[in-house]
């Protein structure tokens, strides 16, 4: 087959392997027993395919289901759920309703009830009544994505300005029971701020908040400050959580299919964290260095990259990190370079992530492209759709973080 079949083929199978269906039916094997109704509210990209397994699941009956997820993500209707979608990275005023129905959902329950609560990655913009005007939440989050913030970093502000972030939906639901099934979307699986842990245990503190505003010199209005010294809940009574999916399954799906395909496969970590240029560069010299390896190879790297934008361009970080490797890898015929979000989505794109290899730098330069300016724009995507080198999935269904991976192809190699 041709790299570019193989290429598909490695994407979609890694991604199929690590889909939410497995584990969100394996978790509800340990549902709890109530006298009253279940209910079950599904959260963030990975949403409307957890919903999906929850209904399907023999046995469970739901009395009602709410989903809320990202535009373009539901893939059909479901019985007595309602499907909501709404924006991201940024949240807008469909995430306000959807939100409010969210808490019109739970309200008036007894202690008979139980809360199914499905979270995954994205719900921390999609899930949200902020305590300060909407505007300025949305500047507040433009600027701490815009200065390279994590999502650790983005989350613990994010909870302080939220009526339902850090554990403070669970105390909406009370006294009724909550059962979180959660999907990792954050390295180390820190289960308070995925999503921004609406229904679980907050960890951070007020403290890392106020440093987290003075690190990126955040311009706060006087209700914003105040938000922020008002402590989330620590311990919260009426919740059970079971966490099921992360990057170190993806990294383990993409070592399975590459072994199948006769490469020699080094994982190299599943905790990547850092500026996605910088990153891309460390896999065009790895690629450099095994260039002239006689087998094929594939180094893995699993985690999530920051970019600090610097200019009005259009892309992601998996792109960054592809067109970062090209000007290393030039003219080295064996070596490519992929990266792709599992979720099928990269930065505000219709894009999963872009691939390089030696020739990448020739294609753009035809183009009249040139790497370092289109760096400096943040225009990733658009160069890397010029020369067809986008990674196109479309909604996976699953977000469990981004991989990496660095693989040579010797001279003659049956792929």
């Amino acid at each position: 087959m041709t790299f570019s079949d193989f290429q598909k083929q490695l994407v979609t199978q890694t991604i199929t392997a690590c889909l939410p269906d497995t584990a969100v039916k394996r978790a509800l094997a340990d549902l709890p027993e109530v006298s009253g109704r279940k209910l079950f509210i599904a959260i963030g990209k990975a949403a409307w395919r957890m919903a999906k397994a929850a209904v399907d699941y023999p046995g469970v009956t739901f009395d009602q289901g709410l989903v809320i997820t990202k535009y373009g993500h539901c893939e059909g209707e479901l019985a007595n759920v309602t499907l909501l979608e709404a924006g991201h990275p940024i949240p807008d005023h469909n995430t306000l309703q959807a939100t409010q129905a969210a808490m019109d959902l739970v309200s008036s329950l007894t202690s008979e009830d139980l809360v199914v609560v499905l979270l995954s990655g994205g719900g921390s913009a999609l899930f949200e009544k902020p305590l300060v005007s909407f505007e300025e939440l949305t500047q507040i989050t433009n600027a701490l994505l815009a200065k390279g913030a994590d999502i650790v970093e983005i989350n613990t502000i994010r909870k302080r300005l939220s009526a339902v972030k850090g554990g403070r939906f669970a105390e909406c639901c009370a006294p009724a029971h909550v059962y979180n099934i959660i999907l990792s979307d954050i390295i180390g699986d820190p289960i308070d701020m995925i999503a921004s842990g609406p229904t679980y245990p907050d960890a951070s503190t007020c403290k890392e908040a106020q440093a987290i505003v003075e690190k990126y010199q955040l311009s706060l209005s006087d209700q914003a400050q105040e938000a922020l010294t008002h402590e989330t809940p620590k311990q919260l009574d009426n919740v059970t959580t079971h966490l099921s999916g992360s990057v170190s399954e993806l990294c383990t799906a993409a070592q399975a299919f590459l072994e199948e395909n006769s490469f020699q496969v080094t994982l190299l970590t599943s905790s990547l964290a850092c500026e996605a240029r910088e990153a891309g560069k460390f896999m065009g010299a790895i690629g450099k260095n095994y260039a002239e390896s006689t087998r094929p190879l594939a180094f893995l790297i699993g985690g999530e990259t920051v970019v600090h934008v610097t200019g009005d361009g259009k892309g992601g970080r998996n792109q960054e990190i592809a067109l970062a490797a090209a000007e290393v890898i030039d003219g080295l015929g064996s070596v490519h370079v992929l990266s792709f979000g599992s979720d099928g989505t990269d930065g505000p794109t219709d894009a999963a992530g872009g691939y390089s290899d030696g020739q990448t730098l020739t294609r753009l330069k035809e183009k009249g492209l040139q790497i370092h300016e289109v760096l400096q724009r943040n225009d990733a995507y658009h160069a890397l759709k010029a020369i067809d080198q986008l990674i196109v999935t479309g909604p996976t269904g699953t977000n469990v973080n981004d991989l990496s991976l660095v693989l040579i192809i010797p001279k003659g190699t049956l792929l």
